[in-house]
């Protein structure tokens, strides 16, 4: 049994973890170049589990959700509902003591374009099998994009800067954490009449273990 929990220990990690490529500060214009590195890389593989997502069709992310239901019921676009959840998001970070940088900026750049690359490199598949395969591969990039973009300390995205404000303020872990937020967003998406699929409800279950492994391994290899 305690060996048991000793490898369920991941589950428990309330704060991002500093490691050798971590910045000082969120706010740092030139952060070294090993920084930089594997803050790209976290935020290509990140893009490239969404795109994943997209093309398995099996459910969108419980966020995207959450704006389809807003844009039905306010009668606006997807996209300006997902700017007014986002802008939503960038004020409760202020209570939460969260700080932009330059991974913050990036995460909108790099992840769209990413998602943009993949969408178009990789083939749709009329495949039921290939579909929850592109469904777990991509909801575990997410998972291990995060983590690695997460360590590097440059500021967090908006959504995943709101689990780490909640976990760090109130010392709860971030897989439970995680696990909260997007439960509740799902409900909210679908209750203003947002579609919910099989993936949206994997994704909502497994991200946040996902990304608390990440960081647990990360932690391990190269603190």
């Amino acid at each position: 049994m305690s060996l048991f929990r000793e490898k369920l220990s991941f589950l428990k990690i309330t704060h991002i973890p500093k490691v050798e490529w971590s910045s000082n500060t969120p706010f740092n214009i030139q952060p070294r170049l090993i920084t930089i590195f594997y803050l790209i890389l976290g935020l290509t593989l990140f893009g490239l589990g969404e795109a994943l997502l997209i093309i398995s069709s099996l459910g969108v992310t419980p966020w995207t959700v959450l704006a389809e239901g807003i844009s039905l019921k306010l009668k606006i676009s997807v996209g300006l509902a997902t700017f007014f959840v986002s802008i939503s998001i960038l004020i409760l970070w202020i209570p939460l003591k969260q700080k932009l940088g330059l991974g913050t900026i990036s995460n909108a750049i790099v992840i769209a374009s990413t998602i943009d690359l993949f969408v178009y490199l990789i083939p749709e598949t009329s495949s039921f099998f290939i579909s929850i395969l592109y469904l777990f591969l991509g909801i575990f990039l997410v998972g291990l994009g995060s983590g690695l973009y997460l360590t590097t300390n440059l500021g967090p995205g908006t959504r995943d800067g709101l689990m780490k404000g909640v976990s760090e303020n109130f010392n709860k872990p971030i897989s439970l954490v995680r696990l909260i937020i997007e439960t509740t967003v799902v409900i909210l998406g679908w209750l203003l009449g947002g579609t919910v699929g099989i993936g949206t409800v994997m994704f909502a279950i497994f991200i946040g273990p996902l990304i608390s492994m990440a960081l647990s391994l990360i932690r391990k290899i190269y603190k």
